[in-house]
């Protein structure tokens, strides 16, 4: 006890010692850089030093760009606001080119202040980057022409016995939604058809809230009827460029990935959640001008993730790490986005861990 004004008081217990700021920045797996109002480097840890061929003590105090080539939209930035480009190649003055996510992040409450983070590509696997899988696109067409006939003529019954339930249901809200997605899977499934069609898909100004919910109400009524689906979302998110019905197969194959995928986690958990990016612009394909894609849309969930050997071949045709999968679902997601103007990519977060599938698309103008 400790003795004070007005009585006893208990005496504060002594903090427990943890590892400092400079061990922590350290050891951070990821290259940071950490840029002053002056657009000088302040801080820059190992493995920054490792990837850009540099020691910190050379670094500090040198103009950003001494060091580090930014790309090349980087000048087009907004003042304020974060930048991030996925999949570049930029020049270390000392070093070789190499390719990289670039992320720039303000530090909140210190104006000016930046941190740099370069995620080496191979790491953070970008994958299905637009043109580079449209040859397996082009793979899936003998099997998407199989599957059409074998599917369609079961849907005409199942719509014809939604309708016959509708008639003794005061609420008609279950079966109204069978009818709804039996008419919108005729309708991919013609799309299915002509796969190797070249028509773009109609694309329209779009809010994508209505289509959140539809897909999440689908899920809960069917294939994720056990699995808690939370929803993360911006409400500034300004109207999207796509085609609602494309959008909408895109999110129901993607929660229908996740809710398979949590089979065996003890509490099942799937997110839907939705950001603005300023500054976020990706290269859609080999030759292609770099795309401002501020759009993101995630759907994480708490499972184990793909395995190692088919992580980055999950939008390869007939690529599945489910016994009974076809392989077929994340090569039709990977499509529909890319003829939609945009890329899905998939990745492991860490704290906490998740499973996350990362779609960026077009803002409307």
């Amino acid at each position: 006890m400790v003795f004070a004004r007005g009585g006893l008081r208990r005496a504060r217990p002594e903090p427990v010692k943890g590892p400092g700021f400079g061990e922590l920045f350290a050891a951070l797996p990821v290259a940071v850089l950490v840029i002053d109002p002056d657009g000088r480097i302040a801080h820059a840890n190992s493995a920054c030093e490792l990837l850009l061929n540099h020691s910190e003590t050379t670094m500090v105090g040198q103009p950003y760009d001494a060091v580090l080539r930014p790309p090349e939209d980087y000048v087009d930035r907004r003042d304020g606001h974060g930048f991030a480009a996925f999949d570049i190649e930029i020049e270390a003055v000392r070093g070789p080119r190499i390719r990289v996510d670039f992320v720039e992040t303000m530090i909140a409450d210190q104006p000016g202040w930046r941190i740099v983070t370069l995620h080496h590509a191979p790491q953070s696997r970008p994958v299905a980057q637009g043109a580079d899988r449209t040859a397996g696109a082009r793979a899936a067409v003998g099997a998407a022409a199989m599957l059409a006939h074998e599917i369609k003529n079961p849907l005409s019954g199942i719509r014809g016995a939604a309708q016959l339930l509708q008639r003794g249901d005061a609420e008609g809200e279950l079966t109204g939604l069978i009818t709804t997605e039996v008419d919108r899977i005729v309708a991919l499934i013609d799309r299915m058809q002509d796969f190797t069609d070249t028509r773009p898909l109609k694309l329209a100004p779009t809010n994508v809230y209505p289509l959140l919910d539809h897909a999440r109400r689908v899920a809960l009524a069917g294939f994720a009827r056990e699995i808690a689906i939370e929803e993360r979302f911006d409400p500034s998110l300004p109207p999207v460029l796509v085609d609602p019905d494309a959008f909408l197969q895109v999110l129901l194959n993607l929660l229908k990935n996740a809710a398979e995928a949590l089979g065996d986690t003890a509490e099942p958990r799937i997110t839907l959640a939705t950001a603005y990016r300023h500054g976020m612009s990706v290269s859609t394909g080999a030759g292609r001008p770099r795309q401002k894609l501020p759009i993101e849309i995630l759907v994480l969930d708490n499972g184990p993730g793909a395995p190692d050997d088919i992580a980055e071949h999950l939008f390869e045709p007939f690529v599945s790490g489910k016994p009974e999968g076809k392989g077929l679902g994340l090569p039709l997601v990977e499509k529909l986005v890319r003829d939609m103007g945009g890329i899905v990519q998939y990745g492991r977060e860490r704290d906490p861990e998740a499973t996350v599938f990362r779609i960026l698309l077009p803002r409307a103008a």
